[in-house]
């Protein structure tokens, strides 16, 4: 896949399902070397600034452990270390970090910031989290199913709660690799249309069917169950409300027993238990989500060696 180099990860979309498999072959391979003692130094030299307007654990050890162990080493530019469409346009931030650094790495509130870096940088541009999409995460995600389940095909992963970036994400994931994916949500918090829209244009190539519904009988035969927080980032103040309107969206013992007896369950992480998932799932043995949060840094290390290597 040397046509990948150079290239820019805004979202799936724009990446074609042989790309996406590469990418996952890769960050298989990757992780086993790593396990057996392997050192796989792709990016010797190379640097990656990695722009967080959101703090992150998950994002940010995984990207910086990653470039480290790939050789490189990643540059941490805070929501205080600069100013990103504010004091510095991100037309002139992503001319400048192209000047120091072989990659960029950001995690951002608007989606359009992701967008604009691409646009402008001359390095690769890789999407650590925009409000619209969290392609890095849906890698990882790929990568654990096909890991825990041996194949896509055939199989169904209902995510439950808020129609958000992990959502939308997912929903491309699963369109490229000809899974079937149903988003089930209150009323008022559905995916956005244009994202269903393009993820149903994705799965027509495949034989891929994309659901969005807000009855949780969605959810039975799943094979893989997946939410996450119910208030992102950036929606503290609706935290209370937003209680209230999805409780009945509750990851929990019952649900789970509602899906396929081998189903395997599924959060991006971090978890507020006892919201949208009881300690008893999360917990469970078919619980995966500590192997998702691993698999974040395979996933990511595949994707910079593809995109800088």
């Amino acid at each position: 896949m040397e046509h990948l180099k150079g290239r820019s990860l805004a979202g799936l979309h724009e990446y074609s399902t042989e790309e996406i498999i590469a990418i996952l072959d890769l960050a298989d391979k990757l992780k086993r070397d790593l396990k057996s003692g392997k050192s796989e130094k792709i990016l010797t030299g190379k640097s990656l600034a990695m722009i967080f307007q959101k703090p992150s654990t998950r994002t940010r050890v995984s990207f910086e452990v990653g470039i480290f162990q790939l050789g490189g080493m990643g540059l941490y530019l805070g929501a205080r270390d600069m100013q990103l469409g504010r004091g510095e346009s991100v037309p002139d931030t992503a001319r400048v970090l192209s000047r120091f650094c072989d990659g960029i790495m950001a995690r951002v509130f608007g989606h359009q910031d992701i967008l604009d870096l691409a646009e402008y940088a001359q390095v690769p541009v890789i999407n650590g989290l925009s409000d619209l999409l969290h392609p890095c995460q849906a890698l990882a995600d790929l990568q654990t199913i096909r890991e825990k389940k041996g194949q896509f095909k055939g199989l169904r992963l209902v995510y439950v709660g808020d129609g958000n970036n992990v959502a939308h994400s997912l929903m491309f994931a699963c369109a490229k690799v000809g899974m079937h994916c149903a988003v089930v949500y209150p009323e008022g918090f559905a995916p956005d249309a244009k994202m269903l829209e393009l993820s149903r244009q994705d799965a027509s190539l495949t034989g891929a069917e994309i659901e969005s519904t807000s009855e949780l009988a969605a959810v039975e035969g799943a094979d893989v169950i997946y939410t996450d927080v119910w208030a992102s980032m950036g929606q503290e103040e609706e935290h209370e409300k937003r209680l209230k309107i999805f409780a009945a969206y509750q990851v929990n013992e019952e649900l789970v027993k509602r899906a396929a007896p081998d189903c395997i369950v599924m959060h991006c992480l971090p978890a507020h238990r006892g919201e949208e998932i009881t300690d008893g799932a999360v917990d469970s043995p078919q619980s995966v989500v500590f192997d998702q949060a691993e698999n974040r840094l395979h996933a990511q290390k595949s994707v910079m060696a593809l995109l800088m290597g």
